[in-house]
């Protein structure tokens, strides 16, 4: 058996496919691509495969990774290859390589995201008032947000979960937008989405932006030591 991980996108036009959708288009790209791909065993066998972190509906990445068994060991310049023939739109396969054995799980290493949010001003913004909303934001010790899921609601510290101060800039290609960054640890009792952290910014610190017009991109998944980050192709 082999442990192979690969570095892929997804881009705007595969932005509403969501995770098990998105999980089931690579297995299918998998299986064109004839890659000795290893399954469970059992009644009813599944693709040995599993994804670093889930995105949220509408969001995409430049930086997705998952692991993939297989049976075999080809050569990563011909697996390369064959997937490309086969990944639909939205999808580009950035890099793949072998990881050694043993090799822990990317669920159980990743542990940081990082963002960037496109999101339009609204007209009477003023760049005093955005750095005001970021900064009282930035500046609070404790922010308490109601999170809801199927499990019921439970309140969560939104500050708990992020890595670095959210930093703001007025978007270079249109200056009528602003693009906030954020960094956003993952750990094992959970995390916060960055739709969540914008919700609160905009509804609660004034922040002068249209939240239901935001553009919400993952720009990496990273395994950090609080001093280095790396990526997890990369260990």
């Amino acid at each position: 058996m082999a442990k192979l991980r690969l570095k892929i996108t997804k881009g705007n036009e595969i932005r509403y496919v969501s995770h098990l959708d998105f999980a089931g288009t690579i297995e299918r790209v998998v299986r064109r691509a004839k890659l000795p791909a290893a399954y469970s065993e059992g009644f009813n066998p599944h693709m040995k495969m599993a994804f670093a972190s889930a995105l949220a509906v509408g969001v995409t990445s430049e930086a997705e990774y998952l692991d993939l068994e297989l049976s075999e060991e080809p050569e990563i310049a011909s697996i390369e290859t064959r997937l490309n023939s086969q990944l639909p739109a939205g999808i580009e396969l950035k890099s793949a390589r072998y990881m050694g054995t043993p090799s822990q799980a990317l669920m159980a290493v990743v542990n940081l995201a990082t963002y960037e949010i496109a999101i339009p001003l609204a007209p009477e913004a003023t760049w005093d008032t955005v750095m005001t909303s970021v900064s009282n934001f930035n500046s609070e010790v404790e922010i308490i947000y109601i999170k809801e899921s199927p499990k019921g609601r439970r309140e969560i510290d939104i500050k708990e979960y992020l890595a670095a101060p959210v930093t703001a800039k007025l978007a270079p290609e249109n200056q009528s937008w602003l693009s906030l960054s954020l960094s956003i640890k993952i750990t094992p009792s959970g995390s916060v989405k960055p739709a969540e952290v914008l919700a609160v910014l905009t509804g609660s610190y004034g922040l002068p932006a249209d939240y239901g017009s935001a553009l919400i991109h993952r720009t990496g998944l990273f395994v950090s030591d609080g001093r280095v980050q790396r990526s997890p192709i990369e260990l």
